[in-house]
């Protein structure tokens, strides 16, 4: 997850940066850690030296017919010691992996300081605000009687809900109207992904061990429900050596994400804001490290021409080091405007990665020819949240007369030419 040897030659950096996050002081004992390891590591190699010249005295003294005894003693003695010494190591090693894991890549100085998200910088505005405030989405969905929290609340608890009849297929119609775009104008390739991950493909995104509170896991196989489809595009590329020239690789998947939601009781209750299960399509790109700044920016411009599309207002703002997420060098919300909170919520996060996930995945690249190799650089973002666009659809389109909702006009061929959704 973080170069040792950088560590070592540059610590004011690394501190410097997890200090932006609210950190102390990280590298000494990461430092501290590393020369005892690197000290178990040297004397396991002096005393391996001396176990192989007492080896061979033991053979000599064979052969001249003497008593190899002592000598064999002073093997094994040595033997012990190594095994002493080699638990010892694998003991430090284990520690320092264990601190390196928990602690958050280093951002990007293009990341504004702040504390909370009441710090971050706007980019721009896009669209007219045509409808600033009135009904919510569960208003309106109960009202038409296609949303059903009752329901759901019933067979799954709280934060689950039931779409009935034109909203179902509303959802559905989003999330295929997000994939085509996608794929036919944006150049990503659409994956049906495993729902169901080991432990080491949410480590390898970074989502393990920090984030396991947030995580639905099963008993009886130690499998995990994926928290979003980036934890399975991005494992595509673990454990691999990728040719330069076959970069980038771009994903896309349409679906379910699973969460426990375990740091935010009490946000959102209402309505499908905040759910334990909702959909989203996820973009994940695989690019050169010279290449993903470049790549940050373009798959913001996916995400936005989706919401552009729709015709949905929204805000682009740079997130400030204080709402910088665990893996991310640099994060782009995109924040849709929600009429009945008179405000813009988040549907989208496009993060730039860096070599940080890579790192933890073992996924690097190389120049055709060449030996050496280079960890590639992951991005990934959302495009878009399906929930979240479902409630911005209901709320900005809504027609509080007969209280029925217009069809955006880039749905209506997955809606089957309907205009409106309206009861019954």
């Amino acid at each position: 997850m973080f170069d040792i040897k950088e560590i070592r030659n540059n610590p004011d950096f690394f501190d410097a940066g997890w200090a932006r996050r609210g950190l102390g002081n990280q590298t000494n004992a990461i430092l501290k850690l590393d020369s005892s390891r690197r000290e178990c590591q040297t004397s396991l190699q002096e005393l391996q030296a001396k176990r192989n010249d007492a080896s061979k005295q033991i053979g000599m003294i064979k052969r001249d017919g003497g008593d190899a005894t002592a000598q064999m003693n002073a093997v094994a003695a040595i033997k012990d010691e190594m095994g002493a010494l080699e638990e010892k190591a694998r003991g430090l090693s284990l520690q320092l992996n264990d601190l390196l894991s928990s602690l958050p890549n280093i951002m990007s100085s293009e990341v504004p300081n702040g504390a909370s998200e009441d710090d971050n910088v706007e980019i721009h505005k896009w669209g007219e605000i045509k409808r600033k405030s009135g009904a919510d989405h569960v208003e309106i969905g109960e009202a038409l009687g296609l949303i059903d929290f009752e329901v759901a609340a019933k067979m799954s608890g709280a934060r689950f809900t039931m779409l009935k009849g034109s909203m179902a297929r509303m959802e559905r119609a989003l999330a295929q109207f997000f994939l085509d775009t996608h794929t036919a104008e944006h150049g990503y390739t659409e994956i049906s992904p495993p729902l169901l991950v080991r432990d080491n493909a949410l480590y390898g995104t970074g989502q393990l061990p920090k984030f396991a509170e947030d995580l639905f896991s099963t008993k009886e196989t130690d499998h995990f429900l994926i928290p979003t489809a980036e934890v399975p595009l991005t494992n595509i590329v673990a454990d691999s050596i990728m040719e330069q020239e076959s970069l980038p690789h771009r994903y896309c998947a349409h679906t379910p994400c699973f969460r426990s939601e375990a740091g935010s009781a009490g946000r959102d209750t209402r309505g499908m804001l905040r759910q334990h299960q909702f959909y989203k399509v996820e973009m994940v790109s695989i690019v050169e490290p010279d290449k993903s700044h470049e790549e940050h920016e373009r798959m913001l411009s996916c995400a936005e021409n989706v919401l552009k599309k729709l015709d949905l207002p929204f805000r682009t703002v740079t997130l400030c080091s204080g709402d910088t997420g665990f893996g991310a060098t640099k994060t782009y919300d995109i924040e849709v405007w929600i009429p009945a909170q008179e405000t813009y919520r988040e549907i989208s996060s496009i993060s730039n990665c860096g070599d940080f996930q890579a790192r933890r995945m073992n996924a690097r690249t190389r120049t055709k020819g060449a030996k050496d190799t280079q960890f590639v650089h992951t991005l990934n973002g959302s495009g878009v949240a399906v929930g979240r666009a479902l409630i911005a659809v209901i709320e900005n389109y809504y027609d509080p007369e007969d209280g029925g909702i217009f069809i955006p006009e880039v749905l209506k061929p997955y809606m089957g030419g309907i205009e409106k959704i309206t009861k019954g």
